[in-house]
C-alpha cells in the first residue's frame, strides 16, 4: 500500500439513533501512518464513529471503506485492532487473562482454530509489552480496572494489526502506566508502520503530539492528525521492547 492510500475512507457518512442524528455527512480519510486524535463532548458521536470504523455499526447513510474495500465486504479483520471503552468489558466473563489476549488472534471466521507456536509467541509478547505476563493465569474479573484495561490493549495488539482503533484507552490507568502506554504508541506509530485512530480527552497529549489545531471538524467532532515520514523502521520484531520507559532507547 502506498503511504498516501486511505486506510479508512468516510464519504458523506451519517448515523442516527432513532430521530437523533449524531453524525451528519462526515467526509474524512485516514492515511497509512496517520495518528488521528478524535475529540468532542459527550454525545458528539466519537464512540459511534469508532464502532462504524470497526464494522460494529452500519452507517445510516454514506460509505465507509477499509483498506480500499467497502466495509460490508471487508474480511481481513486481523488487520484491525479495536479497544472499546473499558465499561464494555464484562468482568464476570469466566476467562483468564491469557485467554482474553489470545482471543485477539481469532478472526470472525476462525474462532476455534488451534493456536500454533508463533501465535503463542505473539501472545507472550503482548502480555510482556503491557506488563501483565505475571497475570496470565488470573481471571479477568479478579483484576483492577487498570489491569483490565491493559488486558484489552494487549488483546487489540496481539495480531500485529495495521490499524489500531482506541476508545479512551487510558481511562482507569495510573499515571505511570499512561506514560508507558503513550511511549509505546508513539514508537509503534513512528517505527512500526501502524495507523492509529484514538478518542481521547487528554488535551496534553493532543497538543504535545498532534498539534494545537484540528485539521478537520464535523459537527462537534474535531480531528487532530500527525503523519509520520520516518524512514528508519524498527528492526525488532517483538513489541515488548516498546514498553521501555521514555528516555531509554527502544
Amino acid at each position: 500500500m502506498d503511504c498516501h492510500d486511505a486506510v479508512v475512507s468516510l464519504e458523506r457518512v451519517s448515523f442516527s439513533y432513532g430521530e437523533t442524528r449524531v453524525i451528519d455527512r462526515l467526509d474524512f480519510r485516514v492515511l497509512e501512518r496517520d495518528f488521528v486524535g478524535l475529540t468532542g463532548p459527550n454525545g458528539a458521536g466519537k464512540t459511534t464513529l469508532l464502532k462504524m470504523m470497526a464494522g460494529l455499526l452500519r452507517p445510516t447513510s454514506g460509505d465507509i471503506r477499509l483498506f480500499g474495500q467497502p466495509v460490508r465486504d471487508f474480511r481481513d479483520w486481523h488487520r484491525i485492532g479495536y479497544v472499546p471503552q473499558r465499561s464494555a468489558l464484562n468482568p464476570l466473563f469466566p476467562a483468564t487473562v491469557r485467554e482474553v489476549v489470545e482471543s485477539g488472534l481469532f478472526g470472525r471466521r476462525t474462532m476455534f482454530r488451534r493456536l500454533g507456536a508463533e501465535d503463542r509467541k505473539k501472545c507472550l509478547d503482548a502480555l510482556e509489552a503491557f506488563g501483565i505476563a505475571d497475570l496470565a493465569g488470573r481471571r479477568i474479573g479478579e483484576l483492577s480496572g487498570g489491569q483490565q484495561q491493559r488486558v484489552l490493549l494487549a488483546r487489540s495488539m496481539v495480531s500485529r494489526p495495521d490499524l489500531l482503533i482506541l476508545d479512551e484507552p487510558t481511562t482507569g490507568i495510573d499515571a505511570d502506566s499512561q506514560e508507558a502506554f503513550f511511549h509505546m504508541v508513539r514508537h509503534l506509530h513512528e517505527k512500526h508502520r501502524i495507523t492509529f485512530v484514538m478518542v481521547t480527552h487528554d488535551a496534553e497529549l493532543v497538543r504535545a503530539y498532534l498539534g494545537d489545531a484540528p485539521v478537520h471538524e464535523s459537527g462537534r467532532l474535531k480531528f487532530y492528525v500527525r503523519h509520520t515520514h520516518e524512514a528508519d523502521d524498527c528492526a525488532e520484531a517483538d513489541w515488548s521492547h516498546t514498553a521501555r520507559p521514555a528516555g531509554n532507547p527502544a
